[in-house]
């Protein structure tokens, strides 16, 4: 079994640029406001997930592994 990931998406800082929708469409929305939002807190790890919080231009997207709380993106210093 491959690893889980939680998503989460800052919306304090989420622009609604729509690139995570645009690079993992079946794994993030955007609602009315234009905010982000994960389809599912919880995800299968994924090129595309993490590819969209990479993307994200004002880094809105954090990605941790499920269970053990380490940090998948932004990686830690």
């Amino acid at each position: 079994m491959g690893d889980r990931w939680r998503i989460e998406v800052d919306r304090s800082v989420c622009i609604g640029s729509g690139q995570c929708v645009h690079r993992a469409a079946g794994a993030f929305r955007l609602d009315a406001a234009r905010q982000s939002h994960p389809v599912e807190p919880d995800a299968d790890a994924g090129e595309q997930i993490l590819e969209a919080a990479e993307n994200c231009p004002v880094e809105a997207i954090a990605i941790t592994l499920v269970g053990s709380g380490e940090s998948v993106f932004p990686p830690e210093d």
